[in-house]
């Protein structure tokens, strides 16, 4: 991993940045220079101040920080006895609340980045994806390339590989905008996810423009959030931290968003066949290069096609449209955009050589993009045979083994269940769970081997008007098998070799 080279400051330039946010800090040892800072003893630069945060923190990862070079560490107080005994006169911060000290101290230790570029952030359940890349393809056809944060890839004009979180931890992050401004860039779109806005991943941080999408139940469980009202809670929080929001009419409990929303200092909003909308979107409807609608806004009508499938992608689009204008950018260029978008892993279409039988590949993997996906599915295949192949990760999200079986059923005709980023979970047993909540008059079975799954999924749907949905993993190429991520086969290479399609196409 490469960086930009940090600016210099000190250890009490960075006490007193802490201190002026209401956080206990003080300092311990001589003062001294320090440049950035990580979190990740592998990847410290020279005179970086090291983090020590998290429940499985050992002391050993210090030690291999400051061989690694790095002048000073950052650790709350519970932990500074244990930790100053293994790194005996190296100077250090010491707080009571080690989440938001990490925060303001990544913020001014690489000198307050965000103040160069402008910084859209995308929340909702289901679509932060699919916006960020449909905006970064208007920046593109506008002749900019925007950084991008999020659960598909992570490009920051320096650093570029495929994600393993939607949000980073803060530090982290703000090495990411850092090198967006050192990099050139001007603007960076970012998913923001409710484990970031609840665990201080972005405090501080400021949003030119917050967007929220849309809200369900997700991310309920004992390591996520307790309960629905604190995933909604904290998503809400976004809107603390921006200039303009701009919200989706036609998300649930919109009531409620709208009201957190006015908290910014603008407010835009957008929905399909919502006239009182400032963008709104009508008459959507399939077509060969996948979606078009009649864009009204501004005063205006204009005739959009987005150049991906699902009728629900329109929400989307609109989304894009809405942030890309607040951006200063042309309609030409936002059309143009749209056209010619590619999203991987969401809604990529392959089809046989016939034409007969089709796999949707994407990401959906909770109630609500189950919902709209399948519901998209039915309507433009009504009488396409449906075998769907999906699975529920480990050590999270509980409630899709028993939400998702349950949405799926009463749509597709047959389900196999597969392995889906297990963790430390075993991936039959999972799976064995979706089966005992899968609806008895829907059949299904379980193939843990998620290329074999998929192959056989090709076998039962056979070849006349069949459609496969392969879902949650899109073109991801790892999974997430204890501590480890695995190199395998993306779903939709998986799909191309089945139905005989080149891997380029």
């Amino acid at each position: 991993m490469t960086s930009c080279l940090p600016p210099e400051t000190t250890l009490s330039s960075l006490a007193d940045a802490i201190a002026a946010q209401g956080v206990k800090i003080r300092l311990v040892g001589p003062d001294r220079p320090v440049r950035g800072m990580s979190i990740d003893s592998r990847a410290v630069g020279p005179e970086a101040l090291f983090a020590c945060k998290g429940a499985a923190f050992k002391p050993a990862y210090l030690e291999d920080a400051l061989n690694a070079g790095a002048a000073a560490y950052l650790c709350d107080e519970s932990s500074e006895p244990d930790l100053s005994a293994h790194a005996e006169g190296v100077s250090h911060l010491v707080t009571d609340d080690i989440r938001p000290a990490m925060a303001y101290a990544a913020r001014a230790a690489y000198g307050r980045p965000d103040k160069r570029i402008d910084i859209m952030g995308i929340t909702g359940t289901k679509g932060k994806s699919t916006t960020s890349f449909l905006l970064k393809s208007i920046f593109a056809a506008a002749g900019m390339r925007p950084s991008i944060i999020g659960s598909i890839e992570t490009d920051d004009g320096i650093d570029a590989f495929e994600s393993h979180n939607t949000t980073p931890e803060a530090v982290d992050l703000w090495r990411h905008v850092f090198n967006t401004a050192e990099s050139g860039r001007k603007h960076l779109v970012m998913e923001v996810s409710s484990h970031a806005l609840k665990y201080d991943r972005t405090l501080g941080l400021m949003l030119d423009v917050a967007c929220f999408l849309n809200i369900g139940r997700d991310h309920i469980s004992p390591s996520e959030h307790p309960s629905f009202e604190d995933y909604f809670a904290s998503k809400l929080r976004i809107f603390d931290q921006c200039r303009t929001a701009v919200v989706n009419l036609d998300s649930d409990l919109v009531d409620e968003v709208l009201e957190h929303a006015r908290r910014a200092e603008r407010l835009l909003t957008f929905g399909v066949d919502r006239p009182e909308a400032d963008y709104s979107a009508s008459d959507v409807r399939p077509c060969r290069d996948g979606i078009a609608f009649d864009l009204a806004c501004e005063g205006g009508t204009r005739p959009m096609t987005l150049g991906m499938a699902g009728l629900f992608n329109a929400e989307n689009a609109l989304a894009a449209i809405a942030m890309a204008r607040i951006a200063g950018i042309g309609f030409e260029d936002i059309a143009s955009g749209l056209a010619h978008v590619r999203v991987p892993g969401r809604m990529e279409v392959v089809r046989s050589a016939a034409g007969s039988t089709i796999a949707l590949v994407d990401y959906a993997h909770n109630e609500l993009s189950y919902k709209t996906f399948f519901t998209s599915v039915r309507k433009e295949h009504p009488a396409a045979k449906v075998v769907a192949v999906f699975g529920a990760p480990g050590d999270k999200a509980f409630e899709r083994r028993e939400v998702l079986p349950r949405v799926a059923a009463q749509f597709a005709d047959y389900l196999i269940y597969t392995e889906e980023d297990p963790a430390h979970e075993d991936p039959r047993a999972i799976a064995e769970e979706m089966a005992a909540n899968t609806p008895t008059d829907t059949p299904c079975e379980i193939i843990v081997d998620r290329e074999q799954a998929i192959i056989r999924a090709f076998e039962v749907a056979g070849e006349n008007d069949a459609v496969v949905c392969l879902l949650a993993k899109g073109d991801e190429t790892r999974q997430h098998r204890g501590d480890s991520f695995p190199e395998v086969k993306s779903d939709l290479h998986i799909a191309r070799e089945c139905l005989g399609v080149a891997q380029d196409a």
